[in-house]
C-alpha cells in the first residue's frame, strides 16, 4: 500500500553510504528512493552530498533515481580523501522548509547524533515522521529524542542491490 503523504526526506549521503557499507548492505539507491516514496510518503528526497567532480556519473544516476542533490564543496583531509560536511546544510534546509514549504512530515536519514536537535525541533513543530538509521549503531542522542526509528538492516531485502548475495548463501557471513 502506497503512502500518499506529502513528506520530505533529508538524507546525509555520507552517513547513508558508510552506514550501509558497515552493515554489509550493497544499497540500491533507486530502490531506496522508491521505498522512501511508497512507504514513508517522501515525495521529495534531498540528498546532501560532497561535490567531487570525478563522481559526475554517480550524481546523474542519483538524480535519475529521483533525488534532489544538494552539493557541498569538498576539501581533502590529511590522507587526501575528500571531505564535505553537509550537516549544517541539511539542518538549515529542514528548518527553512518548516517555515517556507507546505509539506506534512520530515524523514531524517542518518545515524548521526548531531541531528538530535533538529529532530527535537521537528517534533516540537509536529513535523517528524521517522528517522531512518543507516547504521546498526544509531546515536544515543537520536534514540533519546523518542522519534520513531527504522534501521536500514530491517528493510534490507527491499533496498539491497539485486546483485547482493544473501548472507550465508555460500557458508560465509
Amino acid at each position: 500500500m502506497k503512502n500518499t503523504q506529502n513528506n520530505i526526506a533529508y538524507i546525509d549521503a555520507a552517513n547513508l553510504y558508510n552506514g550501509a557499507r558497515a552493515s554489509g548492505i550493497d544499497l540500491d539507491y533507486a530502490r531506496f528512493r522508491v521505498w522512501l516514496r511508497e512507504k514513508l510518503g517522501a515525495q521529495i528526497a534531498y540528498l546532501f552530498i560532497g561535490l567531487v567532480p570525478k563522481n559526475s556519473r554517480l550524481y546523474v544516476m542519483l538524480q535519475k533515481a529521483g533525488y534532489i542533490l544538494v552539493f557541498k564543496e569538498t576539501i581533502l583531509n590529511g590522507d587526501g580523501v575528500p571531505k564535505g560536511n553537509c550537516d549544517a546544510d541539511l539542518v538549515l534546509r529542514a528548518v527553512r522548509d518548516v517555515f517556507e514549504t507546505n509539506y506534512d512530515k520530515a524523514v531524517v536519514v542518518s545515524s548521526d547524533g548531531d541531528y538530535a536537535s533538529l529532530v527535537e525541533f521537528l517534533m516540537e513543530k509536529n513535523k517528524i515522521s521517522m528517522i531512518v538509521s543507516p547504521s546498526n549503531k544509531c546515536s544515543l542522542l537520536l534514540r533519546k529524542t523518542r522519534s520513531p526509528i527504522i534501521f536500514l538492516r530491517d528493510i534490507r531485502p527491499l533496498v539491497k542491490s539485486r546483485d547482493e548475495k544473501a548472507p550465508d548463501v555460500d557458508g560465509t557471513t
